[in-house]
């Protein structure tokens, strides 16, 4: 298996490489995982863990926050095999083999089908700066906006991010 080690705000030793190797060596070894990203970073005094496994078209993603890395990549490592063995249930109760290799994308499609909108919302927008959308967004206590941006005449999502600051996002030309 392929780890990328991406560090934010620290320097990340051997020993926590050599760890984090040890505990995602199982999920090859469950799943034959090809490749994973591993990001390490400190905020204030905490310590965040991400780690991303791309598996048959869909994305496997599990994050921690805590005082001790160690704890951290403990903890994500539970939760990525417990969304590893979720996905698979899902495979199996569709009388599909989950080991066998499928076009990328076909397994991402066939678990989203159960997943169908619980509530469709139409509204009407009228066109608006991003420093506008975020005074709605807030106003609407909401953690996203969706708004017509007046500057590129395109649609826009605006987001609240995990560390407070504000994402968008717009589509390509």
């Amino acid at each position: 298996m392929i780890i990328t080690y991406k560090a934010r705000n620290m320097e990340i030793s051997d020993a926590m490489k050599e760890y984090c190797e040890k505990r995602l060596a199982r999920f090859d070894k469950l799943i034959g995982v090809e490749r994973a990203v591993v990001t390490m970073s400190i905020e204030r005094d905490r310590q965040r863990l991400e780690v991303t496994i791309p598996y048959n078209g869909v994305v496997i993603r599990g994050e921690e926050e805590g005082y001790d890395i160690y704890t951290c990549i403990d903890n994500v490592s539970e939760k990525l095999e417990s969304q590893i063995h979720k996905y698979r249930q899902r495979l199996i109760q569709r009388g599909r083999n989950p080991r066998a290799g499928e076009e990328p994308g076909i397994a991402a499609e066939q678990w989203l089908e159960d997943e169908a909108p619980v509530r469709i919302k139409t509204f009407t927008t009228k066109p608006m700066g991003v420093e506008e959308a975020i005074m709605q967004m807030n106003l609407l206590g909401h953690s996203f906006f969706v708004f017509f941006n007046s500057d590129g005449n395109v649609v826009n999502a605006l987001y609240r991010r995990r560390d407070g600051q504000y994402g968008l996002l717009t589509p390509e030309k």
